[in-house]
């Protein structure tokens, strides 16, 4: 038995089994990473082709969807691109495509962590598990005092995950976009190490490649436009820092 499988269960009969939805063509990994996503507490469920994926994700919640990329019909990247977003599930990428371009589109189209095929299903267990974990700790944690952060002339709503212009245009940001964010302002103007980014992106426990922050950081400066580079600066071999001084109000 997994060692890790006692702990899981305890977990899961302190509070209700979190949903997993598995979107793949090929039938034996469907059974396979369902079956393995079950013995650890979750609720699995599994759908063939991304068509039967949204008629699922219409009639229930889901807190991760383990997606293939290529599928006959609409691919899995496609799906990402449409369905990633504040109110998505947590999004992780499960393909036999594993060159460094490949993550990187994958997680440049909304994906929240990418993992190649064959994957151990210990691995891919894990990897779930810290997303949730990581997604547990934004509601969890809150804001402290004050739910709106200034900066320039963006605002950053805690509660509303959501990043607005002095015009008051709301701009939508994804899980890990808010995550990386709220590292971000929570320690302005100080140099932060990739390490540290990806840890708050993704979570101890999920293992990323080495270009994972550098493409969270730049879909992050395209949410502020042409002010993007100054806002987030690259200090070389050093990791990223947040220009701007932040008041919380």
């Amino acid at each position: 038995m997994d060692p890790a499988y006692p702990a899981a269960a305890r977990d899961a009969a302190a509070a209700p089994a979190e949903r997993i939805l598995v979107v793949d063509d090929d039938e034996a990994i469907r059974r396979l990473v369902s079956a393995s996503l079950t013995r650890h507490g979750y609720e699995a469920s599994a759908a063939a082709d991304v068509a039967e994926a949204e008629r699922m994700l219409a009639a229930r919640s889901y807190d991760v969807v383990i997606l293939d990329v290529m599928m006959p019909g609409e691919d899995g990247l496609s799906f990402c691109r449409r369905i990633a977003g504040p109110d998505a599930p947590m999004i992780l990428i499960l393909s036999a495509l594993d060159a460094s371009s490949d993550r990187t589109v994958g997680l440049e189209v909304g994906a929240d962590a990418y993992c190649p095929k064959p994957c151990e299903p210990r691995e891919l267990v894990a990897t779930v598990r810290a997303l949730l974990r990581r997604s547990r700790r934004a509601v969890d944690e809150g804001p402290q005092t004050g739910r709106i952060l200034e900066f320039g002339t963006w605002q950053f709503d805690l509660v509303d995950r959501a990043l607005r212009t002095s015009e008051g245009e709301r701009i939508e940001l994804s899980a890990s976009e808010f995550s990386l964010l709220r590292s971000f302002v929570s320690m302005p103007r100080r140099v932060l190490t990739r390490d540290q980014l990806l840890d708050s992106a993704y979570g101890s426990g999920v293992d990323v490649f080495d270009r994972a922050v550098d493409v969270q950081v730049s879909r992050l400066r395209r949410k502020f436009g042409a002010e993007g580079a100054s806002v987030i600066r690259t200090v070389r071999n050093g990791g990223y820092m947040f220009t701007l001084p932040v008041v919380r109000r």
